[in-house]
């Protein structure tokens, strides 16, 4: 078959079957996130292997444009008002969240036996979350209020915090094993978060001055798409991060565009055919003979990052005086783990590679369990948050 006609023939069929999942998730427990994943996985190389490679060899750029508009639309989310009300419990939840989940991963996989070198390295790799599937969720089922207000701030922040704690892993391990003397992964950390938050900075400032001038009051779709790939190209040109830098350009255009009626309102309304495409490819790309592998360290790490993610923002909702509702439900919504994750464990494996085959393996398996239920869970929280 002719390449363009293959490729046009691919895309119109996910796109199709993105709203055939949406139908079928209103009559189902099930969220789309999780149906698309599973849809996905059924038409990807592991069974049928349907998907042309057109298509599933452009998954990064496809998956990088997603997390651009998920970032912007995070971002967009940390306004002053909400900071004013909230941030305390942002804050502290979020720190909370990601650093006891890290201790009690580490914890439980060195009293199953795991070397606590490789086991501070995967109790670091599983503070992070997946913003695209929790954004989606909440979008999904259009709740509002001050729970998902919460939830989406503390996604925005989760991986950076992320970063900073596996960063700081990877150097103790390294110092640890007497592998510290090239550059330190805390300098590269420090590029990675720091370069990315300047550049945010020094993009917003502009296009929250320059966007919504030709059609007043909103910015139009080719100047939201524009600024955000234009952001994101620079970011992973510059090799930092391209979540955060998104994100922060969309807290920076939120707070200081204040000619702007409603400064999301486009890339909101292109947003779901970019996941719909996201989530089908990303369950085609799953690896379903990792997660029979994960074993003992596996399951340790999928029970123990469960129970860090619910206690840590417990403990972080009792710290900050939150209601009720937001302590018991929070940890609950914050268990999607999708590409960060993986990142993080190919870092990590190229820093130490007598470890790669254990650390890929044991993500990549957790990851398709968290992708998959996940999304699950977090509409779970979200309707008992609510409904309370």
């Amino acid at each position: 078959m002719h390449s363009a006609a293959e490729f046009l023939i691919a895309i119109g069929g996910i796109l199709l079957i993105g709203l055939m999942t949406d139908a079928i998730g209103r009559h189902t427990f099930l969220p789309r996130v999780t149906l698309l994943i599973i849809f996905g996985a059924l038409i990807g190389s592991e069974m049928l292997d349907i998907i042309p490679t057109i298509i599933s060899d452009r998954f990064e750029i496809i998956a990088n444009m997603t997390l651009l508009l998920v970032g912007f639309l995070l971002g967009g989310k940390l306004t002053m008002e909400l900071l004013k009300r909230s941030a305390k419990n942002v804050l502290w939840i979020s720190i909370c969240a990601a650093i006891v989940t890290a201790v009690i991963v580490s914890g439980g996989l060195i009293a199953v036996g795991v070397a606590k070198e490789i086991a501070i390295l995967f109790g670091c790799i599983a503070s992070a979350t997946a913003p695209a599937a929790i954004v989606d969720v909440v979008i999904e089922y259009k709740h509002k209020g001050p729970f998902s207000n919460c939830l989406l701030s503390i996604v925005a922040l989760d991986d950076a915090w992320a970063l900073i704690i596996f960063s700081l892993g990877v150097s103790g391990v390294a110092a640890w094993m007497g592998l510290d003397g090239g550059i330190s992964p805390l300098v590269i950390a420090f590029k990675e978060v720091g370069g990315a938050i300047l550049l945010g900075i020094l993009i917003g400032f502009p296009a929250a001055y320059v966007t919504g001038r030709i059609k007043p009051g909103q910015p139009m779709l080719t100047e939201a798409l524009g600024i955000v790939f234009f952001c994101g190209g620079i970011a992973i040109w510059m090799d930092v991060s391209f979540l955060i830098a998104s994100m922060v350009m969309g807290c920076v255009v939120a707070n200081f565009a204040k000619h702007h009626e409603y400064p999301f309102h486009e890339i909101e309304g292109i947003e779901w055919p970019f996941m719909v495409i996201f989530f089908v490819l990303a369950g085609a790309s799953l690896d379903f003979s990792a997660l029979w592998a994960v074993g003992l360290i596996g399951l340790m790490y999928i029970f123990c990052r469960a129970i860090g993610k619910y206690t840590g923002a417990w403990i972080g909702g009792e710290l900050s005086n939150s209601d009720k509702q937001t302590t018991r439900w929070i940890g609950l919504a914050l268990l999607p783990q999708a590409g960060v994750a993986i990142g993080m464990a190919l870092v990590a494996a190229n820093y130490f590679p007598e470890y790669r085959q254990t650390l890929l393996t044991v993500v990549i398996g957790s990851t398709v369990f968290f992708e998959i239920i996940g999304p699950v869970l977090t509409r779970l929280a979200l309707d008992h948050a609510h409904n309370a």
